[in-house]
């Protein structure tokens, strides 16, 4: 029975196509397939270097049906170079399919480190790295995007996003109504010509985003943590009467609750604690 082969993860440039360490070329060189997002990007990485192993497409439309005859093809033996179209395979690309199919198989898996947009846009950004909730790409429908950041509006940590640069201006303002008066970020065209981060309260990174109608390239959404309690005296008047405004208007004392909550952005529990004062 022929030795395993492996699936090896390549990190590869999300710009420059010098940021590619020599163990990725190597691998690349090495591997009797290189299973690429995209093979045309690849190309020109592989062209760069003189690489001219065969390339094979495994993206969204052709995963679910490559995955098996990938796997079967490393059980024969065959190693299996993974790459995505930019950075990281895996971080919300359908890479991460193969992977798990490979490990499911008992096919060894080494991955490569290198270049990450994810950790390259947190760097960039300044806000804080202690925690980070990475989101991949939000919801395209309103309705579906505002229930999913609802959710994230407590959670202490820098929340993280990709976004396509036509609807990061419609992306920032849904984060602004979901979070407002917090630190944001938008990092995009990272390690090129042209890389550009916009940092500042998120009402105003929203409108200087939203007012531009040429945007280029990939792009990053970072939303800083909510501040840390204690830091900005809450003005206890002031939530009692949001929370009854809301009340008024017909929402259940625990919807208006979590609405005051996300609107100040400050704890929910916090405000429960004020309205149940006034409750009793």
């Amino acid at each position: 029975m022929p030795e395993p082969g492996r699936l090896v993860v390549c990190a590869t440039p999300i710009g420059n196509l010098g940021d590619v360490t020599r163990r990725v070329l190597d691998a690349l060189r090495l591997a009797d397939t290189v299973a690429a997002e995209d093979t045309r990007v690849t190309r020109k990485l592989l062209a760069r270097y003189d690489i001219g192993t065969r390339l094979e497409r495994c993206d969204e439309h052709t995963v679910e049906r490559q995955a098996p005859a990938l796997v079967e093809r490393m059980q024969a033996g065959e190693v299996i170079a993974l790459v995505s179209d930019a950075g990281t395979p895996g971080v919300s690309d359908p890479g991460a399919r193969l992977i798990a199919a490979a490990f499911d198989a008992g096919v060894p898996v080494e991955t490569l480190p290198g270049a990450s947009a994810l950790l390259a846009a947190v760097v960039a950004s300044g806000l804080p790295m202690q925690r980070i909730y990475f989101g991949g790409f939000l919801p395209r429908k309103a309705g579906e995007r505002a229930r999913g950041l609802e959710a994230l509006a407590a959670l202490d940590a820098t929340l993280v996003f990709f976004e396509s640069p036509r609807r990061a201006g419609a992306t920032l303002t849904s984060l602004a109504e979901a979070f407002p008066r917090r630190t944001a970020a938008l990092a995009r065209e990272l390690t090129k010509l042209h890389e550009e981060v916009v940092r500042g309260p998120i009402e105003q990174v929203a409108a200087e985003i939203g007012a531009r109608d040429n945007l280029k390239g990939e792009v990053v959404l970072l939303v800083g943590p909510p501040g840390p309690p204690g830091k900005a005296e809450v003005d206890s008047a002031d939530v009692r009467a949001r929370v009854e405004g809301r009340i008024a208007e017909g929402a259940s004392r625990s919807t208006a609750v979590r609405q005051v909550a996300r609107d100040l952005g400050i704890p929910r529990g916090e405000v429960y604690e004020i309205a149940h004062q006034t409750a009793r």
